[in-house]
């Protein structure tokens, strides 16, 4: 039986942690499917989906920088314009 180094643990335990979030991103995307097919919520006159996007769901990306450490912040302007992109697209 071989023993493994402090560095090889570690670099087994992150990369075990990165497949879990894998694994929960695909659990909570089928569960973001299913929910999707029959939740909806009153505004005004009509019914509209309570989550209008799969990130506002499961924040994958929160989850990924929770196990690697690191700090995804995404600026205001790009926000913006990403938001201004989105709008474009959905035109047509």
């Amino acid at each position: 039986m071989k023993s493994l180094t402090l560095y090889e643990y570690e670099a087994r335990m992150y990369a075990f942690q990165l497949a879990r979030v894998d694994k929960e991103h695909e659990m909570h995307k089928q569960a973001w499917l299913n929910y999707q097919v029959t939740s909806m919520k009153e505004s005004g006159q009509k019914q509209v989906p309570v989550y209008k996007t799969f990130n506002d769901f499961y924040d994958y990306e929160k989850q990924i920088s929770a196990v690697t450490g690191e700090s995804i912040e995404i600026d205001e302007r790009k926000k913006r314009l990403a938001n201004i992109a989105k709008r474009l697209n959905e035109r047509g």
